[in-house]
């Protein structure tokens, strides 16, 4: 039955309060000397003044400070720089951006200025702007280590790892802040599904990190993805420890357990899950799974119906609602979450395969066979489909559809007895009578002598070979299949009347007794068989015969005798 997968790694949180750059210093220069009239510069005026008021914890008075200065045109790049570190601190991204746009208008080389403003996009979630800023950080200089790293994280968040992991290494090669680079790479190489490198990476973070929720969760998505039930084992339940609700655990543990049909334990984990998120349809589904697959039908019921209740036209849970409730006899329960999932997803293969078997079960013999022609022509592989669908063609009459489906019945089990049976009977009814007969042929070879399936490929090629008024053929069939009991009567009958239309009265007498065995009163057996018996000059058996006959039915008298 379908099953969710666990979810995926946790995001990556870029947290980075240190700005490179400090406050400009903004000192009053010494005293001029006796006699010197030039003014002090305003801006080192603004620039100090503004460091005392921050520094005394008035960042509003610094910045207020700071602005009058920018409103008389002094100093573009210091004040601007400035005020963008005020603005930051006090968490308004937006106008610290503005700042640091103002400065790279005015020195589009400075130092600092594009990696500052790359940090107050990046808070401000704008990945691929900041991504920039970092870039171009970076090209001022080469060896600062934290413009690589904010590169390669906004490239993470906008789901580039490919573009992000050279950053990351290069980062790296910086040799500072070595945790956040070397999981941002670890998770580039993850999203990559570079698997074995990435699970190198954790593993050089794990000693120092070994209670990280981010770290423990992608090692269990890790694991996961792996299927490496141990490891799954052994990190969600660490992470649990951490992160006593956490999601990621608990679904990871519930999907190894499902996968290694540990289903007391899928039905604890789930049902952890569902405590701790009402709205896990993950949870819910794997929780009706798990009871589903230990029998307990009416919990596997209304855990579906929660899945359903989160997600209304999900396929899969509505699917398997209907085969709880079909199990537990509520038939029309099931049509209905079968014609749900149907609605959603038209060519499920469960809930087709499940609503034909309903509607065969109601009569609804039509209805059977178009959910059947549409799993097969979905999946011409689902041997069992093919096989119901040409047995209900077979049925309705409709030969040469029933043909086809009994032939992808046997595309990969060319030896399923029962397919070729109904080939050939399907063949015979098209009149496609050397098919039919090829087919039996082939039931003959894979059976011993003596088993049922002969015994039907061999009646079945007896009543061909009299159809085609093959004598001679039809009574070395004849002789097989008496010697794996009586023949039909039907059979033995009209194998008599060839027999003797073509002059063999011998066999033909034969052939009447045979019927006669089986039914001693059958009056049309003993007629021919008297003409056998007179035609060998067996006078006094064919009268015999022939007062038997009318015994048997008086008219005879007056149409054979008169």
């Amino acid at each position: 039955m379908p099953q969710d997968t666990p979810a995926g790694s946790e995001n990556i949180l870029f947290i980075d309060d240190e700005l490179v750059e400090r406050l400009m210093r903004g000192d009053a220069p010494a005293p001029a000397a006796q006699g010197d009239k030039k003014p002090r510069p305003a801006v080192a005026g603004a620039l100090a003044n503004a460091v005392k008021l921050a520094s005394s914890g008035r960042q509003d008075d610094a910045i207020r400070e700071l602005e009058a200065a920018a409103g008389r045109g002094e100093n573009p790049a210091e004040v601007q720089s400035a005020l963008g570190h005020l603005y930051f601190e006090k968490q308004k991204w937006d106008q610290a951006a503005r700042a640091y746009q103002t400065v790279i208008g005015a020195d589009a080389g400075h130092l600092t200025a594009h990696y500052n403003l790359g940090l107050c996009l990046e808070r401000q979630g704008r990945f691929e702007e900041a991504s920039k800023e970092f870039e171009s950080a970076a090209g001022i200089d080469r060896k600062r280590w934290q413009a690589h790293l904010g590169r390669g994280l906004c490239l993470l968040q906008l789901g580039r790892p490919e573009e992000a992991l050279p950053s990351l290494e290069a980062s790296l090669e910086g040799g500072a802040d070595q945790d956040r680079a070397q999981f941002g790479k670890a998770v580039a190489l993850h999203r990559l599904g570079k698997l074995d490198e990435a699970g190198q990476a954790y593993a050089k973070l794990l000693p120092a990190n070994s209670s990280s929720p981010e770290l423990l969760s992608n090692l269990v998505a890790l694991s996961a993805a792996r299927k490496d039930d141990a490891k799954i084992k052994e990190y969600g339940e660490r992470l649990l420890k951490v992160r006593p609700q956490s999601r990621a655990a608990l679904e990871a543990l519930a999907a190894a357990a499902l996968a290694r049909s540990d289903y007391s334990a899928a039905v604890q984990q789930c049902s952890q899950l569902v405590k701790v998120a009402a709205d896990s349809y993950t949870g819910w589904f794997n929780l009706g799974l798990a009871f589903q697959r230990t029998g307990r039908l009416e919990q596997a019921a209304n855990a579906y119906r929660e899945a359903v209740r989160v997600r209304p036209e999900a396929p899969e849970a509505n699917a398997n609602l209907g085969a709880a409730l079909q199990e537990r006899g509520d038939l029309a329960g099931a049509r209905q979450a079968y014609q749900r999932a149907l609605a959603a997803s038209p060519d499920l293969p469960g809930a087709l395969w499940n609503l034909a078997l309903l509607a065969e079960r109601e009569g609804q013999s039509q209805e059977a066979e178009a959910c059947l022609a549409k799993l097969v022509a979905a999946k011409p592989d689902w041997e069992d489909a093919a096989f119901r669908l040409g047995f209900l063609q077979l049925q309705r009459g409709e030969f040469a559809g029933a043909v086809d489906s009994f032939e992808l019945c046997l595309n990969k089990r060319k030896d399923w007895l029962e397919a070729l049976l109904n080939l050939g009977l399907a063949c015979w009814k098209f009149e496609d009578l050397d098919t039919a007969a090829d087919t039996y042929k082939r039931v003959l070879s894979l059976q011993p002598a003596n088993a049922s399936p002969n015994k039907d490929a061999l009646r079945a090629l007896l009543a061909i070979a009299i159809e085609r008024k093959d004598h001679q053929q039809a009574l070395e069939w004849y002789r097989k299949l008496a010697s794996l009991g009586a023949p039909p009567l039907e059979l033995s009958y009209n194998l008599g009347l060839l027999l003797q239309a073509a002059g063999q009265e011998e066999p033909a007498a034969e052939c009447y007794r045979a019927a006669l065995a089986g039914k001693p009163d059958f009056s049309e057996a003993l007629l021919n068989l008297g003409h056998a018996l007179k035609a060998l000059g067996k006078d006094d058996e064919a009268r015999q015969a022939w007062s038997k006959a009318v015994e048997a039915e008086p008219a005879l008298a007056g149409k054979y005798f008169n």
